[in-house]
């Protein structure tokens, strides 16, 4: 122990880290704890944890407009990372978080998103419902490439720009990221410095994400809910409603005038579909 460091300051400073330590407790435990006064009252129901899974072209901070919102309705709230790798590495990244939350799940998922949900809520007995938002919700066997090619109307592919990078097995894969000359395609309805923002912040997305065939399709089993972004250019809305019908969606709202970032644009109306869900599964 240096000379000039008492024991005193010795106690103060592990009080410290003690208290640091508590806000770092696991997802779990704070789930569990932030459930238990709920449950403790005569009657009362526990809330879900929302999980919020991005998809390409973003981070987790897309949900930030929809996050404020659902706190303040007293919903302990997670924004997911997705990884971007495809299938074989997002849905089980998703799948142990989804394994570290006791007490039940809302799973929410925008664009590439859906499909790891789609793959990663399989088997979990925790996911209550399914929501998603102008999103892929593919069946067994099938591609992101194969639902994006059925309908006619996706911009996205001529402005994005591939990047090659190095795997760690050492092969070449491919990153795709959103140009500067995409907000037209994917973000016509915020504003340039919004779109600015996001394109400087997105995550690129491996490329073969569209090629990896879907291997379980939780919407199967597990109540599902949809959001058609009516002026959509990535995913294209006619192909959203035939996901979203085909998986028997419980709820299916349409802005008409969103693009495919309507969880940017419109937060209220994601956030309201969201709480929807929550409520007829709790």
């Amino acid at each position: 122990m240096a000379p000039n460091v008492s024991r005193r300051q010795v106690l103060a400073t592990g009080a410290a880290l003690a208290g640091s330590a508590a806000l770092l407790t696991p997802l779990g435990a704070q789930s569990a704890s932030a459930a238990t006064p709920q449950a403790d009252r005569p009657g009362a129901k526990t809330k879900p944890t929302i999980v919020l899974v991005h998809g390409g072209y973003a981070d987790s901070s897309c949900w930030n407009g929809v996050i404020p919102k659902l706190q303040r309705a007293g919903y302990t709230t997670i924004a997911a990372s997705n990884p971007l790798r495809g299938i074989p590495t997002d849905a089980p990244y998703i799948g142990s978080l989804l394994a570290s939350i006791s007490g039940p799940v809302v799973l929410v998922a925008h664009s590439m998103g859906g499909t790891v949900i789609t793959n990663a809520a399989a088997g979990r007995s925790n996911v209550k419902a399914l929501v998603y938002v102008a999103a892929f919700v593919p069946d067994v066997g099938e591609t992101q490439g194969d639902l994006i090619n059925k309908f006619p109307g996706s911009e996205v592919l001529p402005v994005s720009v591939p990047v090659p990078y190095t795997k760690p097995d050492g092969t070449t894969g491919t990153d795709l990221y959103l140009s500067k000359d995409g907000q037209a395609a994917f973000a016509a309805d915020i504003s340039t410095d919004a779109f600015r923002l996001l394109q400087a912040t997105q995550r690129p997305f491996d490329a073969d994400s569209f090629i990896y065939p879907t291997q379980a399709a939780a919407w199967r089993t597990i109540p599902s809910w949809g959001l058609v972004a009516g002026r959509d250019k990535a995913i294209p809305p006619a192909c959203e409603r035939f996901m979203y019908s085909r998986a028997k969606a419980r709820k299916v709202v349409e802005v008409p005038t969103a693009s495919h970032v309507v969880m940017i644009s419109h937060p209220r109306t994601v956030a309201d579909l969201i709480q929807d869900a929550a409520t007829a599964t709790s």
